[in-house]
């Protein structure tokens, strides 16, 4: 896909955003930096993109707030040219509770991140994106609606319908030559989970035939290819990135 425009990456400060932000300027695109509180690793991503000779700046937002995702998009185009790419990563708390006690207060919180953040995201970019005839949307989902983990029906629940928003959307957008996918990882650990050592990995690295934890690049290599020229027959489709950890 020409680069005629920008890619904004949510929650890209730190973790798998910022992974993401780095590899996608790597391939030539202006990086838009999506932050809602961290502007010390929001910065600290521009500065080494730019450092790599790349070309990105740092935008704070609310990416579940009405007002703040249309004003930052307006910002980006006026910066960078119109947002060509999406990449809907940043996410909330995912707290962990039985099914006979979770709220529905939890659902929405869920739902909010999975739900709400994209369709604000995609009104907000959808015009650009047929001005320029082309565009990708791609959510960041999780292996987690595949393995059903327990106690986690909320955050299960909102990545399902996540993955039905991107098959809806890519039905409704192809014809303006925008596609819309979910990469989906497995267990990838970033700063969020702390230190994880082998002992803490053992379990989970026995069922991934691929032997070993899934690493940041590992998903980011498979953004930058859904979001290039490669991936350009390919839309409403879920690439779980997980060393095959839930092969049937």
């Amino acid at each position: 896909m020409t680069i005629a425009g920008s890619a904004l990456v949510t929650g890209a400060s730190r973790g798998l955003g910022a992974h993401i932000a780095r590899r996608l300027a790597a391939d030539g695109w202006p990086v838009a930096v999506n932050y809602r509180s961290d502007s010390a690793g929001a910065e600290a991503v521009v500065a080494a993109i730019v450092a790599a000779g790349g070309r990105a700046a740092a935008y704070r937002a609310d990416v579940t707030d009405e007002a703040e995702v249309p004003a930052m998009v307006a910002a980006v185009a006026a910066d960078l040219g119109p947002v060509q790419v999406v990449v809907a990563n940043a996410t909330g708390p995912q707290p962990l509770a039985p099914a006979t006690e979770v709220s529905w207060a939890a659902h929405l919180d869920q739902l909010v991140f999975f739900v709400k953040s994209p369709t604000l995201l995609l009104q907000a970019t959808a015009a650009g994106m047929r001005g320029l005839g082309t565009g990708r949307f791609i959510h960041i989902g999780s292996d987690s609606f595949e393995r059903a983990l327990p106690g986690a029906s909320a955050y299960n629940a909102a990545k399902g319908a996540q993955l039905g928003l991107a098959r809806t959307w890519a039905r409704e957008l192809g014809v303006h030559g925008i596609t819309v996918n979910v990469v989906a990882p497995g267990w990838i650990p970033v700063e969020r989970h702390g230190v994880v050592t082998a002992e803490d990995s053992a379990g989970y690295v026995r069922d991934v035939p691929l032997g070993r934890l899934g690493r940041p690049e590992d998903i980011a290599d498979v953004v930058a290819f859904v979001a290039s020229d490669a991936s350009r027959f390919m839309t409403g489709e879920r690439l779980t990135v997980n060393g095959g950890h839930t092969i049937d």
